[in-house]
């Protein structure tokens, strides 16, 4: 369906501004747990907000049914050409973290789907059911409002959700609590940064993966001699952040090591950005 732009008055773009604040974080939490990236999901939010600017929002009854729905439905569009780009990539494409320390949720009612682990798993979904998953786990939508967005039929979109719970169980692991998790990382941070290799090992399961976007690698010995290079170090001091639910570490560069030459910060963002607001071209047309 196409929506001819018409002419607004001031304080209906007012309104409109001010609905469409209140939900950002849940669009941008929506696009984000469906792209594992904050830039794409950004660019999602912003093209909902023109079309919500060209959309005769007088009948619109729901505005938030109304922008969940086109959220989810030009998420599900880019990760459709998304995968196409991440099966180019060299090694495994990994989820970009978020910095969630101001809002744990990432804009849900439920921190579901937010952790790294799980976008990543979450990738062995195809779009559709990665949405119903996460508009019900995360967001807590009814089925008949995900049958709704997702134009499925109720019966479907239960079926849909079930078989992404199971399959999702299937590759979960325990998790640890958080004072665990504290604990283990500032033993692991203390041994890579002094280079104990052996003490890196014991922390490590026989079966650890390092996991990379230039590949990783696989085994005990093999992950703690990785992990404890010196040029990852040298001269550099480590931040603990919020990343994505669970304590992180963000590593800036030190001294350049002649040897390695890219040295870039991790890619790291926060969902609670004050990005401005694009207003759309009077003479463009929408579609939706």
């Amino acid at each position: 369906m196409y929506v001819q732009p018409s002419p607004t008055p001031p304080d209906d773009l007012d309104e409109a501004v001010a609905v469409f604040v209140r939900h950002r974080r849940r669009l941008f939490g929506i696009a984000y747990r469906m792209l594992g990236s904050p830039v794409e999901a950004e660019d999602v939010v912003q093209e909902v907000w023109l079309r919500w600017q060209m959309t005769d929002r007088s009948v619109v009854v729901n505005p938030v049914a109304f922008l969940s729905s086109a959220t989810t439905r030009l998420a599900i569009n880019v990760t459709q050409s998304a995968r196409v780009r991440r099966e180019t990539c060299i090694g495994p494409w990994l989820p970009e973290p978020v910095d969630t320390s101001a809002d744990p949720e990432v804009g849900a009612q439920r921190a579901e789907a937010v952790e790294l682990a799980l976008l990543l798993v979450l990738e062995r979904l195809n779009p559709v059911e990665r949405a119903a998953y996460v508009l019900r786990e995360a967001f807590d939508y009814a089925y008949a409002e995900i049958a709704d967005m997702l134009k499925l039929s109720l019966a479907n979109v239960r079926k849909i959700v079930s078989r992404a719970r199971r399959h999702l169980l299937d590759k979960q692991r325990e998790s640890v609590d958080a004072a665990e998790h504290r604990r283990l990382l500032n033993a692991f941070l203390s041994a890579a940064r002094t280079g104990d290799v052996p003490s890196l090992e014991a922390l490590l399961t026989p079966d650890a993966v390092s996991f990379s976007e230039g590949n990783g690698t696989r085994g005990r010995a093999r992950v703690a001699e990785l992990s404890a290079r010196r040029q990852f170090w040298r001269e550099a001091e480590p931040d603990l952040v919020d990343a994505n639910g669970p304590t992180g570490v963000v590593v800036p560069p030190g001294r350049p090591d002649p040897r390695f030459h890219d040295r870039r910060l991790p890619r790291f963002a926060s969902p609670s950005r004050d990005v401005p607001l694009r207003r759309a071209a009077p003479c463009v047309t929408a579609t939706s």
